[in-house]
């Protein structure tokens, strides 16, 4: 988060977990509120979950987004500030203006983050502690970014960020980024909260970037739509999208070239940087799922329309039956053809291919050809089903329009992680 030129950040522990509660990286002493600050103003741009139940939070950056200015971001983890009222919402305006007020900006310049327990109202005076701490730490250190990344973290396993350098008009231009996510991962994002064309259904993900680059808050809004449709809204983990999905960027312009705008013949090259940022932080994503231990890109080809490509690769990549065969390194194609056949694209049984190859491979050995099962051996299969990534081809030879969605196996863990325990009331909740 600190790469660029004109950023500063920190995470420190304030106890807003309440020490002990919960599973995973909730456990214990561990940084929970991150701040990160442009010392001069910036362009922003947003997208935001498309759940009908939003919290507070998104709430608040939809509108503040709109204005195109942004200093500010602080985020907390183990509260998710959702189903919590009005009170969540001035909660929320509270935390925007106990931050401006440490940072001595305006709180119109600020924007907020939550992700963690739903239905809890925030212990507002150990987040004001820790929106303390965090100003008087805040510095443009690398390790300061990365202490950021480690406070928005609720059941991750590890921190996820990234970093990348360009030219834009012969000045080197940085991006950083770092996000947040393992479990109710399937995001379905949008600048405005409303529905995208293709929703799909949706522990909330979270993604902040910065970069150096000039660019105006329309051209960059554009930017982060297309990017974040090709990344954060080609993910699944379990299916479930939470209510707090968020991606923000800021944008200083200390990088010193022209700024950009929709016009501009360097924007291709921004695009492409904020496109490798985006699609680099989703992968991480899925890698850390909860309880994961295959990665799957599913590979819809030939549908009559995109949406029912998208929404044939969905029902796959979210099917129970076929995400377990996966944890067990079963090409299962019969449990695809009924997920499948159950999606509300059109399919014909007779027309449709199944098969499988290592990531970065070209040779594809298929398990099922027009309907029909091959003669291909089924250890051969095996041996790609076995490997810790993968990918699945569904060829349903009716059109041409296609889809990809990045999928994770079902696995005993995830059962484990998540279903509570009546008789310790630590792990309920929301």
């Amino acid at each position: 988060m600190t790469a660029p030129a004109g950023f500063v950040a920190a995470g420190v522990f304030c106890d807003i977990k309440r020490l002990g509660t919960g599973k995973g990286s909730n456990k214990g002493p561990k940084r929970d509120l991150a701040l990160m600050v442009s010392q001069s103003p910036a362009a922003v741009a947003g997208t935001f979950t498309t759940n009908q139940i939003c919290a507070a939070p998104v709430r608040l950056c939809v509108q503040r987004v709109q204005r195109g200015v942004a200093r500010a971001l602080v985020v907390n983890s183990g509260n998710a500030n959702a189903c919590t009222g009005q009170k969540g919402l001035l909660d929320a305006e509270e935390m925007a203006k106990f931050t401006a007020a440490a940072l001595k900006i305006s709180p119109a310049e600020v924007l907020v983050a939550s992700t963690g327990r739903i239905g809890v109202p925030l212990p507002m005076d150990n987040v004001k502690k820790g929106i303390e701490q965090a100003a008087a730490l805040a510095d443009s250190a690398l390790a300061s970014g990365s202490h950021a990344a480690e406070a928005i973290m609720t059941s991750d396993t590890r921190p996820k960020e990234v970093a990348v350098e360009f030219e834009i008009g012969g000045r080197a231009v940085r991006f950083g980024g770092m996000c947040k996510g393992a479990g109710m991962i399937q995001p379905g994002m949008s600048a405005s909260g409303a529905a995208p064309a293709l929703r799909p259904l949706h522990a909330t993900m979270l993604c902040f970037l910065t970069t150096d680059a000039a660019i105006e808050a329309k051209t960059l809004q554009a930017a982060l739509n297309e990017a974040v449709a090709k990344s954060f809204n080609r993910i699944t983990v379990d299916g479930d999208m939470s209510t707090n999905d968020t991606v923000l960027v800021l944008a200083n312009g200390r990088a010193g070239h022209r700024p950009l705008t929709g016009r501009s013949a360097e924007l291709p090259v921004f695009q492409a940087a904020l496109d490798y940022m985006t699609l680099e932080l989703a992968r991480k994503i899925v890698l850390d799922g909860e309880g994961v231990s295959r990665f799957v890109t599913v590979h819809v080809h030939g549908a009559r329309t995109p949406a029912e490509a998208d929404t044939a690769a969905r029902a796959v990549a979210n099917s129970s039956l076929v995400k377990t065969s996966w944890c067990g390194g079963d090409p299962n194609w019969g449990r695809i053809l009924c997920a499948l056949g159950y999606s509300a694209a059109r399919v014909v049984e007779n027309k449709v291919d199944v098969g499988y190859s290592l990531p970065g491979q070209r040779q594809i050995l298929y398990s099922l050809r027009r309907g029909r099962p091959t003669s291909v051996p089924f250890k051969a299969l095996c041996q790609i089903t076995a490997a810790s990534a993968f990918d699945l081809h569904v060829h349903l030879n009716l059109g041409r329009a296609g889809a990809l969605i990045y999928a994770a196996d079902l696995t005993e863990d995830y059962v484990d992680f998540n279903k509570g325990d009546v008789n310790d009331p630590a792990t309920l909740g929301g």
